[in-house]
């Protein structure tokens, strides 16, 4: 028994100890989709909500999400991916295991650790689909606690056998997994001819998860900066590169796309580059934003708070949230600006969420709004900017937030969006989402 034991130990090790070589491999160009969570697409969408009602419980959700950036640890070549907006959050279909059981996880460069909800569950939310059970894959391994990615948590706990990996994060919002870390074949593409097999993918298999997930999402695909994040782990087999196009949420019928590798190139006429800056927490994608332009008047960013200081990497490039979130003084400058230049009444936000509102049915003239990153000039249109909110009002989607800047997914709609993380910058190119 002792000596099954230490061969068990063994075999467990060495396949950790075999991850990095095993996913060396480059892959040729697979695509997935990223399909909005109120989409027509999604398990959760929900047909007696309006257009509106998405729109309103999205920007609440932006707002709670301002508390996922701090979050603790309690234990601490080519592929595209098809991605479905979650009412601000995009969901990814990935399969885990052998035989391949299907997860839609929400697709999130604020995270890193890719989890799902796993059997047995010793408290899950609902969710859609079925929970991934480990027993029942022969590819499943647990992760020892002597490995490098148990080490890769600030903190980590063992298992009562003393030789299982266990992992435990809780959100701002009170959102929370735990569970075991562990190695599984992850399948990703969006068609069979055009799917990757990955082996030896490090995941977090929760099995005591609750709070604001929906029945939709499975858990979540982790696309963050640190050393656990599948972009991380594919590091070199992709380049270090990914890029993604998000389709207007009014376009429910089409979903988006997540680019891997080779095809996440961003090149071509009006294409524009901004340094990725180094920060702690790594998971996060620092920007530095200079200032904002409303039509020719540009406004310098300016923080009084010191947790969105005015110093380089100042601003979170998010998939996840839907808003924009600036320093309360910088978004006054602006909000001041943007109510001169636009001929309509103002009015307040009967749902109290959004700050700048105007009343009208018809189509209002909307200024140019330029983002002014380092050494990248990105011309905001109107869809970047506002959202109807109502039949006879629209809204402006910038936000005042004192403890968190964030370049939310409203702001990225219609531009192809690259992440170099060799070259250390991302590149904004306009385009139109629904033929990529």
């Amino acid at each position: 028994m002792a000596a099954a034991l230490r061969l068990k130990t063994f075999l467990s090790t060495l396949l950790v100890v075999l991850l990095l070589s095993l996913t060396e491999a480059t892959y040729s160009g697979i695509t997935v989709d990223l399909i909005q969570r109120d989409s027509t697409q999604s398990p959760s969408y929900n047909a007696s909500h309006t257009h509106f009602d998405r729109l309103y419980k999205a920007f609440a959700r932006s707002i709670s999400r301002a508390n996922h950036f701090r979050p603790s640890l309690k234990s601490k070549s080519s592929i595209q991916s098809n991605v479905i907006a979650n009412g601000g959050e995009y969901l990814m279909k990935i399969s885990l295991g052998t035989p391949a059981v299907e997860v839609l996880g929400i697709a999130d460069t604020g995270s890193d650790l890719t989890w799902t909800q796993c059997e047995p569950c010793e408290k899950c939310y609902k969710q859609n689909l079925p929970l991934f059970d480990p027993q029942q894959s022969s590819t499943y391994g647990n992760v020892p606690c002597n490995s490098s990615p148990c080490k890769a948590l600030d903190t980590a706990s063992c298992g009562t056998d003393k030789n299982t990996c266990q992992y435990g994060y809780s959100y701002g919002d009170q959102s929370f997994t735990n569970g075991d870390l562990g190695v599984e074949t992850l399948t990703i593409g969006s068609t069979t001819s055009r799917q990757v097999t990955l082996p030896n993918i490090v995941f977090g298999c929760g099995h005591n998860n609750d709070g604001t997930f929906s029945e939709a999402g499975s858990g979540i695909i982790g696309l963050g900066g640190g050393p656990l994040s599948l972009v991380s782990q594919l590091h070199n087999s992709i380049g270090g590169k990914f890029s993604y196009c998000l389709v207007p949420t009014e376009n429910s019928n089409v979903t988006s796309k997540i680019n891997f590798g080779s095809n996440a190139l961003v090149s071509g006429n009006g294409v524009v580059s901004t340094p990725l800056v180094a920060k702690d927490p790594s998971t996060f994608y620092y920007l530095t934003l200079e200032g904002i332009s409303v039509g020719n008047k540009r406004f310098a960013y300016k923080a009084s708070s010191k947790a969105v200081a005015s110093n380089e990497g100042n601003i979170v490039i998010d998939s996840g949230t839907t808003l924009t979130l600036l320093p309360p003084e910088f978004h006054e400058d602006l909000v001041s600006a943007v109510e001169k230049a636009i001929d309509a009444e103002r009015v307040s936000d009967p749902r109290g969420v959004l700050s700048l509102c105007f009343r009208s049915k018809d189509e209002i003239d909307i200024p140019i709004i330029t983002a002014h990153f380092t050494g990248a000039d990105v011309k905001l249109k109107p869809i970047n900017t506002f959202a109807r909110m109502d039949d006879d009002l629209v809204c402006f989607t910038m936000i005042p937030s004192g403890s968190v800047a964030i370049f939310g997914n409203l702001a990225q709609i219609n531009f192809l969006v690259g992440y170099d993380l060799k070259a250390k910058k991302v590149s904004f190119l306009p385009a139109d989402c629904t033929k990529h």
